[in-house]
């Protein structure tokens, strides 16, 4: 895509979005054209998909009508150009050159944790034994980001510990205002103030933490934190900035998660998108009993696939949405993502705390393409079926995250990461929880994703026979 064609590129979306201000049926499907013809096939495919579920009045058109009225001008702009056009369109060609040139397939995203430094001791939080006091300098991240650009990658996801406590975190967006972020927050910083510099910017939305309602925040997150997160929401609102939530099912709190009444409180806060993340017993005091249980996880998949249906607000579900991404995300893969700690360790995942690389040390396409990523890119999908409703290396496969440690001698990023390999008591219950969850997923692979079942299972026979 020459320069010229993707200036009027660029200006043609920025227009079709602009046009979202009348909210008539008629500007919604003349954007959605527009997206087609400039597209890949395979995002062609995904705006086809949608305009005929607007026809029958689906809830997906509710939220997008929902999104362009709520969104400032700024984040309105931010979400055209930085996110449909820079990191989709752009990008995609971009990420296509370089793989041709290079051999090498690189993922669509990555997650930076430039600090550990937080104002909250949640419980079970994964990244509490990581140190406090080794946060990433501006440079660090600044090149990274900048060379995550040359390879075609303008979506960063920033977490931590808590972001907003890190000082360079506003500069980094503001200089990067070609590149779209998410933040994963608590939520307990975001003032009007900084509500109003993130309108400013455009290029940011918040995922803000929450456990449910007050009471099952304050008790994971301390007193007074739900207060403090409505207001966040209310901040945001009000100045037109898009953010959602980000919820953990354990055994605790997961039968409230699946209610009605939970998602219809936060989609009335303001919130465009929801993840839920299944709690991994990782990090501070890691916990097996605090996980949901199977049957409790097969309650939150069937009833994110009912809302979906129902409900206006975009909805991720870690990891039970596996049959939409092709399973595990993690180790750099394409179209999917790596993470960078604050020490400059470059982990699979968030949650897998094991690295063979340093940022500080080496390029960002040198720990693309190390042993460690490529032993687990070779085993997707890890199970021996190809059932993709068993994505996750550390609780739906366990086995996997230990021979690719073992494999590569990755070292564990933190004191006590190592647990989740060599703990007898954390290693059994994996054990068991995945077999208890193959005996459930496997009845529901089978009746929901028929199409894809022999597919996949020569896929995995393919990428285990070498092992």
């Amino acid at each position: 895509m020459n320069a010229i064609m993707e200036f009027f590129t660029k200006q043609s979306i920025k227009h079709g979005m602009r046009t979202f201000s009348r909210l008539s049926d008629k500007n919604l499907m003349r954007v959605a054209n527009l997206g087609k013809k400039i597209a890949r096939e395979r995002e062609a495919k995904i705006i086809s998909n949608l305009t005929e579920k607007w026809g029958q009045d689906h809830p997906s058109a509710i939220l997008i009508k929902k999104l362009f009225k709520g969104l400032s001008k700024n984040c309105l702009d931010g979400v055209s150009k930085n996110l449909i056009f820079n990191a989709f369109i752009l990008g995609g060609k971009k990420r296509e050159k370089v793989e041709k040139e290079t051999g090498t397939l690189y993922p669509f995203f990555m997650v930076v944790s430039p600090t550990m430094r937080c104002n909250l001791r949640c419980i079970g939080c994964y990244a509490g034994e990581y140190t406090q006091k080794d946060d990433l300098d501006f440079e660090t991240v600044d090149r990274v980001i900048e060379e995550a650009k040359s390879l075609g990658m303008y979506f960063f996801t920033i977490t931590g510990g808590e972001p907003y406590s890190w000082s360079y975190l506003l500069k980094i967006f503001e200089k990067h205002n070609d590149c779209f972020f998410q933040t994963y927050t608590n939520g307990t910083l975001i003032t009007k103030e900084l509500a109003k510099k993130l309108a400013k910017l455009g290029n940011v939305v918040p995922a803000i933490s929450v456990e449910g309602f007050e009471k099952e925040t304050d008790e994971r997150r301390g007193d007074g934190v739900f207060k403090k997160i409505c207001q966040a929401m209310d901040n945001l609102k009000e100045e037109g900035v898009g953010f959602g939530f980000s919820a953990t099912p354990t055994k605790i709190n997961s039968d409230m998660l699946v209610t009605d009444e939970f998602l219809d409180f936060y989609i009335e806060k303001g919130c465009y998108f929801g993840w839920f993340f299944q709690y991994i017993p990782i990090g501070l005091k890691p916990n097996v009993n605090l996980m949901a249980t199977p049957e409790q996880r097969e309650k939150l998949r069937l009833k994110i696939r009912e809302w979906r249906g129902k409900k206006p607000i975009f909805i991720g579900d870690f990891w039970n949405d596996g049959p939409y991404v092709y399973g595990c995300m993690a180790g750099a893969r394409r179209g999917g993502y790596l993470h960078i700690n604050c020490k400059g360790d470059v982990e699979p995942c968030v949650f897998v705390h094991f690295a063979v690389d340093n940022i500080k040390n080496k390029t960002l396409k040198e720990v693309m393409q190390s042993d460690f990523f490529e032993a687990i890119r070779k085993r997707r999908p890890y199970d021996v079926d190809g059932n993709l409703l068993l994505p996750c290396m550390i609780i739906d496969n366990p086995q996997t995250l230990r021979d690719v440690v073992k494999e590569t001698g990755a070292f564990p990023t933190h004191n006590g990461a190592e647990t989740i390999v060599k703990d007898p008591k954390i290693t059994k219950h994996l054990d068991g929880y995945s077999k208890q969850w193959k005996k459930i997923a496997d009845k529901a692979w089978k009746k929901d994703f028929p199409y894809l079942v022999e597919i996949n299972k020569k896929k995995a026979e393919a990428s285990h026979k070498n092992l």
